[in-house]
């Protein structure tokens, strides 16, 4: 059967949107113009406290980097998402925190510049939830590079406009996605401008 896409949508440059999910669902992720890094959290739609966590992800992988085939855990060792199809390079960081208030004002910026901690927790408002912590995201197309002393660095993305990355559910879940407002260093390319990004959901049973 061909794919029946449904509840396309634009994750505004800047802000988050909250998509749930039903188990075996996908979500296809757009890096609409090949800049623009996503902040992404999966939560158990029946309690919130189990969520994707990347220190679980990177001990059931052994390795840094996510790729096609793998599956992303959750606090309690159980799969929640699964990486089916992924067009970019396939850079994606699972090491640097959410930016968050503090980070802004690290860098001298405004007070209530816009972060992707703050997405999180109004995109779970938006559906009803909230947790009062923030868990480490899985950061789509960032471009975190390492070197032998364990030395990071932040560079642009090194995905095209276009590229896409397909995730199916493994349970129940909501998934968050925040289009990073970083726009002090190049994580959102050399001009460090935020960009909207859009996303597109398969049903279960709609691609089979």
């Amino acid at each position: 059967m061909t794919d029946h896409i449904s509840r396309p949508g634009t994750i505004p440059a800047r802000h988050g949107v909250a998509i749930p999910l039903g188990r075996g669902s996908e979500i296809v992720i757009i890096n609409t113009h090949g800049t623009q890094v996503l902040d992404t959290w999966a939560f158990n739609r029946n309690d919130p406290r189990e969520h994707m966590s990347m220190e679980h992800t990177r001990s059931r992988l052994s390795r840094l980097v996510p790729r096609v085939g793998d599956t992303l855990w959750t606090s309690r060792r159980r799969p929640i998402l699964a990486i089916v199809e992924d067009t970019s390079p396939g850079v994606h960081d699972t090491l640097l925190c959410a930016c968050n208030a503090a980070i802004y004002r690290e860098h001298g910026c405004a007070e209530g510049h816009r972060s992707c901690e703050d997405n999180l927790h109004e995109a779970l408002s938006g559906v009803g939830m909230a947790i009062d912590f923030t868990p480490g995201p899985l950061n789509l197309f960032m471009n975190v590079p390492w070197d032998g002393s364990g030395a990071l660095d932040r560079e642009p993305p090194q995905s095209r406009p276009g590229d896409r990355i397909r995730l199916r559910a493994e349970m129940d879940a909501i998934v968050v996605l925040s289009a990073c407002p970083q726009d002090v260093t190049p994580i959102n390319g050399a001009e460090c401008t935020p960009r909207d990004a859009h996303y597109e959901v398969v049903e279960a049973g709609a691609f089979r």
